[in-house]
């Protein structure tokens, strides 16, 4: 073999070489799940980091609880004392061992709930905020319809297998956990460790230590989340991680080894991707109209959760109102005069308002209801004037 043929052969080989490792090292990153289903969601964006069957029906079990937990925050009632009722204290399964006619703050049996699990501490909030179980099941599906939860549908406010229509998937999941830790008092309940509530019937107090053992021993990143298992829907498991100020949900469904699949998943998600941002508010410097030059400005900055290859593929587009004479005089100007509209690749991801700006002063009188309806303007406006 003559020395020019070698050096080909070289040169191919470590081309080669370079590729597969590079391909490798791509594959290698993506996490290896037990679960059937699963899903890695970024809490700040709704970005999905990695996905297994996400999307397909299933018994959820007791992470069904999550509903019930934001439900009875947000009924206002939390310092309010439930008297529980037979038909709670005898709830099969997990318990918090509640007896008929005792009486126990909400706040206390949302706890109990969230830490232990307790299917007798779901009934009898449900009893209570919701008047009845039937009236509590119909304020759950109405909270999934609202805030998006397409293929979800409650029977009950605990999880048991006792109806054949309760389900739910991994991402409806991650979305009702996204929109529940924007709630403070919620986000606190989910990251206890342990909880202390009196006991009408002991001298000492009741003493419940979080069975989500992410958060209690096994991932120090962990920040919350809920347990769940039933013969029928197997391990099931939520729960939220933060590092470096990036905040992360994981979702598993049927899942043998959950407590590692929630770890690889976040370890994969700190790992690959950043919070960028890629849209500074303020004053727009690309704005080649007069109309709008020095004048256009966003009140919010957009962030995207990214890997460093993505950066590149973030792409922006600046959609105008079709500008009026009057409007070079600072007279008649809508407060909102167009959009940003952000795209990773082909895919649209975020999408800001545009405002105008006459002056520091004007701009500051500004009412809050002009926004909403001059923000229905603009999209209108968008659309027939391009």
């Amino acid at each position: 073999m003559n020395r020019k043929r070698a050096k080909f052969y070289i040169y191919h080989f470590l081309i080669f070489t370079i590729l597969f490792v590079t391909v490798s090292s791509r594959v290698q990153a993506a996490p290896s799940v037990s679960s059937q289903r699963a899903i890695l969601m970024d809490q700040e964006t709704g970005r999905i980091l990695y996905e297994k069957d996400a999307h397909t029906k299933s018994r959820i079990a007791s992470i069904t609880k999550i509903m019930t937990a934001v439900l009875a925050v947000e009924s206002g009632k939390m310092d309010q004392v439930v008297t529980v009722s037979q038909n709670a204290a005898g709830t099969e399964g997990s318990s918090l061992y509640l007896k008929a006619g005792e009486k126990i703050k909400l706040e206390d049996l949302v706890y109990g709930l969230m830490l232990r699990s307790g299917n007798d501490a779901a009934v009898a909030i449900a009893e209570f905020v919701g008047g009845s179980l039937d009236g509590f099941v119909y304020m759950m599906n109405e909270k999934a319809t609202e805030i998006g939860m397409e293929n979800t549908h409650f029977s009950n406010p605990h999880g048991l297998d006792d109806h054949e229509d309760h389900y739910s998937t991994a991402y409806d999941m991650a979305v009702l956990t996204r929109y529940s830790m924007k709630n403070d008092v919620y986000r606190e309940i989910a990251g206890t460790k342990v909880h202390t509530a009196p006991n009408p019937d002991e001298k000492w107090d009741r003493k419940w230590k979080n069975k989500n053992r992410l958060l209690t021993e096994l991932y120090k990143f962990s920040t919350g989340g809920k347990t769940g298992y039933t013969k029928l829907a197997k391990r099931t498991l939520v729960s939220t991680a933060t590092k470096d100020g990036e905040d992360l949900i994981a979702v598993t469904l049927n899942g043998p080894d959950d407590w590692n699949d929630h770890i690889g998943m976040f370890e994969y998600g700190f790992k690959q991707y950043d919070y960028k941002i890629v849209l500074e508010k303020g004053k727009i410097e690309k704005m080649d109209d007069e109309v709008y030059k020095g004048h256009a400005y966003l009140k919010r900055e957009s962030v995207l959760s990214l890997t460093d290859e993505e950066v590149n593929d973030v792409k922006v587009e600046y959609k105008m109102l079709k500008p009026k004479q009057e409007w070079l005089k600072n007279q008649h100007v809508p407060d909102v005069v167009g959009k940003a509209v952000v795209y990773l690749g082909n895919e649209e991801v975020d999408t800001l308002p545009i405002f105008y700006q006459t002056s520091v002063k004007e701009n500051d009188k500004k009412s809050w209801w002009k926004f909403w309806a001059y923000s229905f303007e603009a999209i209108t406006g968008v659309r027939n004037n391009g």
